[in-house]
């Protein structure tokens, strides 16, 4: 057995009544009780204890002889056990039913045991009334109904039984009145499970003024049941189920002016009931219900509470049509069905847009629609609901027609709507005929939304054609099957006058009929040919001649178109699609006959007349609405015009072919002139092309503005190019190219950027902006003025301003020397990459004062040569890159320092016995500076020591070991006046060897050799020794040279 327990959110005070809802199945001895989440269960064990449970908790409980445990019950209620699809269930139910008005005597049950049952409290609502009463359900099943018919036929069926055992009685009661102008507060909505209805406790104020401060109730679903419509209507009650709990505080008491005395008794507490009022209203869609809640006590009425709204919860959907079947095989079926609609209005857009596409919508399908303006104010009142339909697809190609009934003139014929297509979809249809023979192909008959037509002015005796297009909003529809029908014959036509043949007998006399027959062939556009019999009484004399005569349309006298003694004629130049009348006589000797009777002809169809010149209305400069009227269509019916429109007279183009009496040309270009012609066409051909007609669109705005460049730098130089006037890191310069004006000058022009103001220009297509912000993206589009007004802004082009230019670097000298300065700026590698993007231009001022450039380029050093000794130079330097020059910097000044004497040549050694003399050439004075010179000799392997310093240009060195070698080199010294002395460089190194020491007998001959070999040897000079090492190299180049072109070539 299952005991589903109904108690929610609070554990259960002294003199609250729960009820639990029990079901109980046939042999089972196990009760599974269900406490819930933040509930407790109290039960009593076989030793008397008493033991609480809390939830989420299931509590098994035995019964060892399967029999429904023992339910306490408060006084004033009984337990009933009802059997219900097999299940038992053990129902908590009053003994009276609560009548309102009604008044019930105050009473104070004892509490109940730990696990008392609990109660709750029922709504019906009475729609007459517009308010809802609650009283204590006569059964506990209603909060467990899964539908409210359900739940309506069990209570009927519960209290018929209740009826039948217990009766029905009524209570009354009396108390305090209650003060109206304490009404009690609003409802409010609980946030928790809905409390049982126990606490009300049947509707009286039992409690003390402590217990009863919180009243509450199950306030239930407003929904109709299924079934209960008709009852609702009417003013009957509905039942539903628990949805949301209300509870409410109790009014408060109107303060006495008597107070009790000590001994006596206080007054009885007031006795309060409440009528809870249920009021619906809907606006816009969005259905909302509120309640309000109202005391009292001795049939006296307090003041309402303020109402309280809240919106009821979705449910499930309802049931939709029955499927229906589309297609199917014989293993398969396609079942389609529709859904129901809401029935209310669903938001598709909110923005700021003035229009909205809405997709993913039903094809041939109605929907509704209404709108709503808001601002900062708020929302106003929706829009008239207007309704639209989506349209359908090409309808599908319809069945041939039918034939209803056909005469002699005339044949009816329906046809029905293609299948497939929706009702909703409005669809039209034409009807074509063609006429067996007649070669004029299919014409349409009739065009309309009608399913039949009387086709009428037939042929008697003649097969007629028959097919149907279908059309809707979307397109036609292939042509259905052709249907062939044949009007009926008709009786023949009046004979001929009776003449008599031969001599009359007295008993008899011979009649003749009829003189002679026309036989038309088939006639043509411009002619008709006429072939007819002798007739069969020539008056006793032969035929001479004939004469036919011709009248034409509306007119009464004929003319004479053929005179002649032959059978046939052809008459001419005729009017295509009229229709004339033939008559024919006879001539021999004695004369002419009489007349035959008149034949009607029609000529065969022509191409249409030539159409009068059309007529072109401007609607506006680029818009212009050609129209035309239809011409003398020559016995068909025009089937399309053809439009030629062109700028020039003989370069017209064919713009528009249709049935239509008027085009409308778009996409003109204003100011502009045009020329057009138009021309019919038929099934018998194409008429010639009316007069071209010349027309003007009126003059315009201005075309936008199709290209916009910016200008180089060297563009924004003013005529006598002077240097930059603007700087590309805050300047714009633009230049556009003039559209056209379309009738009217332009006068100028207007440059927006986006947030800034715009800028007005004069007739101009160039234009520098100023005092933008450096490195900066603008937004620039512009807009061309006449006197009609401004035209449409061009496309958006984007531009940036440069960079502000870079400032200066610091110049300084690394390395200088008396003809060189080494320069040096900025921090980066001495040799940089060409496609660094800042770079720097060096610059050195003349002997006139004009500063001259030096170097331009991406380096930070730079070698400034040739210069002169003892001499400052100004140098100044600046950054470039993409955004422009910077500033120069200020002027350094650098000076080379004062340059060493020249190198000297090799000294000249003479040895004289045991000394020698030493000699150098002699170098002039350095701009005012004294010159010497310093003389070094190395005895041997020890080092270099000064032997002479001063003046002249010899030395003689003394004592000399004639068994040491001597080295010598001299070196010039600058003797500065205002600065140390700077000396040069050192000469090449000279070497002495000792003498030779001859033998005697050898003497006299070597002697010329010891001389020769006593002479110093001359070194190469460093100009000598490059230009042996040059030779050498030549000369190697040209052997390899040689040498590839004999191995390798050959």
């Amino acid at each position: 057995m299952a005991v589903l327990g109904e108690t929610r959110s609070w554990s259960p005070k002294p003199w609250d009544f729960r009820r639990y809802n029990c079901d109980f199945h046939h042999k089972s001895e196990v009760i599974l009780v269900q406490v819930n989440p933040g509930e407790a269960f109290t039960i009593q064990r076989d030793d008397g204890q008493f033991q609480c449970i809390t939830g989420p908790a299931q509590v098994p409980m035995m019964s060892p002889n399967g029999s429904v445990p023992q339910i306490y019950v408060p006084p004033g209620y009984v337990q009933q056990i009802i059997e219900e699809n097999g299940v038992r269930r053990v129902l908590v139910l009053p003994q009276t039913e609560f009548h309102p008005g009604g008044h019930s005597p105050l009473h104070h049950p004892p509490p109940p045991p730990p696990h008392a049952t609990h109660t709750h409290t029922h709504f019906c609502f009475t729609k007459s009334e517009d308010r809802m009463l609650y009283t204590h359900p006569p059964h506990g099943r209603a909060a467990f109904a899964h539908r409210d018919e359900r739940a309506s036929k069990t209570y009927e069926r519960l209290q018929k039984k209740l009826k039948e055992r217990h009766g029905v009685g009524g209570g009354g009661g009396g108390g305090l009145a209650l003060s109206k102008d304490s009404p009690p507060p609003s409802p409010q909505k609980s946030r928790g499970t809905p409390p049982s209805g126990g606490d009300l406790q049947n509707g009286l104020g039992g409690k003390g003024a402590d217990e009863q401060a919180q009243p509450s109730t199950a306030v239930t679903s407003l929904g109709k049941s299924p079934g209960r419509g008709k009852d609702t209507e009417s003013g009957g009650r509905i039942y539903i189920r628990v949805l949301e709990p209300l509870d409410w505080v109790a009014p408060s008491q109107p303060e006495g002016d008597d107070e009790p005395k000590e001994g006596e008794e206080g007054p009885a507490e007031p006795s309060f009931t409440y009528e809870v009022s249920v009021s619906h209203s809907g606006k816009d869609g969005k259905f909302k219900s509120a309640y309000r809640v109202q005391a009292m006590c001795n049939c006296l009425q307090g003041v309402p509470s303020e109402p309280v709204s809240f919106t009821t919860l979705s449910c499930e959907p309802d049931g939709p049509s029955p499927p229906r079947k589309t297609s199917g095989t014989k293993s398969s079926l396609v079942l389609q069905w529709k859904g129901k609609g809401t029935g209310a209005f669903e938001q598709c857009y909110y923005g700021p847009q003035k229009q909205y596409r809405l997709t993913k919508l039903s094809t041939a399908s109605r929907y509704y629609f209404r709108l709503a303006a808001k601002n900062d104010m708020g929302v106003s009142e929706f829009s008239d609901v207007v309704h639209i339909m989506t349209s359908c697809s090409v309808p599908a190609p319809p069945l041939s027609p039918e034939l209803i009934q056909s005469g002699v003139t005339w044949l009816c014929v329906r046809w029905h709507r293609p299948a497939g297509s929706p009702k909703e979809d409005e669809i039209s249809y034409v009807l074509e005929m063609e006429e067996e023979g007649s070669g004029y192909g299919f014409q349409a008959s009739y065009d309309g939304d009608e399913l039949s037509h009387t086709v009428r002015n037939l042929h008697r005796s003649t097969t007629y054609r028959f097919r149907v297009i279908a059309y809707n909003a979307e397109g036609k529809s292939n042509p259905s099957g052709v249907s062939e029908f044949t009007t009926a014959p008709d009786r023949p036509g009046c004979p001929c006058r009776l003449t008599m043949k031969g001599k009359p007998h007295p008993t008899s006399f011979r009649l003749t009929w009829g003189q002679f027959s026309m036989v038309v062939g088939k006639p043509k556009a411009r002619e008709v040919q006429l072939r007819w019999a002798p007739p069969l009484v020539d008056g006793g004399s032969a035929v001479s001649s004939y004469s036919v005569e011709m009248f034409a349309p509306q007119v009464d006298e004929g003319w004479e178109v053929y005179q002649g003694s032959e059978l046939d004629c052809t008459v001419g130049s005729l009017l295509p699609g009229r229709t004339y009348g033939f008559r024919l006589r006879a001539a021999n000797k004695a004369g002419y006959g009489p007349f035959s009777e008149r034949s009607e002809v029609t000529t065969g169809p022509g191409a249409p007349e030539v159409c009068r010149p059309p007529h072109v209305t401007c609607k506006s400069p680029t818009c212009a609405v050609i129209s035309w009227e239809a011409p003398p269509c020559n016995g068909a019916a025009v089937s399309e015009y053809r439009l030629e429109w062109g700028a020039a007279e003989g370069s017209m183009q064919m713009c528009y072919t249709g049935a239509a009496l008027s085009h409308e040309m778009k996409g003109l270009l204003p100011a502009t002139n045009y020329f057009c012609r138009v021309q019919a066409v038929n099934v018998a051909g194409v008429g010639p092309f009316s007069d071209a007609v010349l027309c003007q669109t009126p003059c315009s705005v201005p075309a936008p503005v199709s290209s916009v460049h910016t200008l180089r730098e060297s563009e924004m130089r003013d005529e006598e190019a002077r240097p930059l006037l603007y700087s590309s890191s805050t300047c714009l310069g633009l230049r556009w190219e003039a559209p056209c004006d379309h009738g009217s000058e332009i006068m100028s022009y207007l440059i927006d950027l986006g947030e800034r103001q715009p800028i007005l220009t004069g007739p101009v297509t160039k234009y520098i902006i100023q005092n933008l912000h450096p490195d900066t993206t603008y937004r620039i589009r512009i807009q061309a003025l006449n006197s009609l007004g401004a035209g449409p802004f061009s496309h958006t082009f984007k531009l940036k301003t440069k960079p502000l230019p870079p400032l200066p670097p610091r110049l300084e000298c690394t390395a200088s020397s008396h003809q060189t300065l080494r320069l040096k700026w900025g921090d980066g590698p001495a040799k940089a990459q060409p496609t660094d993007s800042l770079q720097y231009h060096l610059q050195m001022e003349d002997k006139n004062g004009r500063f001259i450039s030096l170097y331009k380029g991406p380096c930070h050093t730079h070698k400034v040569q040739r210069l002169n000794e003892s001499t400052s130079y100004a140098f100044r330097i600046q950054a470039f890159n993409e955004a422009g020059e910077g500033p120069f910097s200020t002027v350094y000044t650098f000076t080379t320092p004062r340059s060493p004497p020249a190198p000297l040549k090799a000294p000249r050694v003479e040895r004289v016995d045991e000394s020698c003399e030493v000699s150098w050439e002699t170098l002039p004075p350095m701009k005012g500076d004294p010159v010497i010179y310093c003389l070094q000799s190395m005895q041997g392997n020890s080092e270099f020591k000064q032997i002479y310093k001063g003046s002249a240009t010899s030395y003689q060195l003394p004592n000399l070991s004639s068994s040491t070698e001597y080295r010598f080199r001299v070196c010039a010294i600058r003797q500065c006046q205002d600065a140390p002395e700077i000396i040069g460089p050192y000469s090449s190194t000279v070497i002495m060897l000792p003498p030779r020491v001859d033998t005697p007998g050898v003497s006299g001959t070597t002697g010329s050799k010891a001389a020769e070999a006593q002479k110093p040897k001359r070194s190469l000079t460093d100009e000598q020794f490059s230009f042996l090492i040059i030779a050498l190299l030549a000369v190697t180049s040209i052997l390899i040279a040689v040498a590839i072109q004999y191995f390798v070539i050959e």
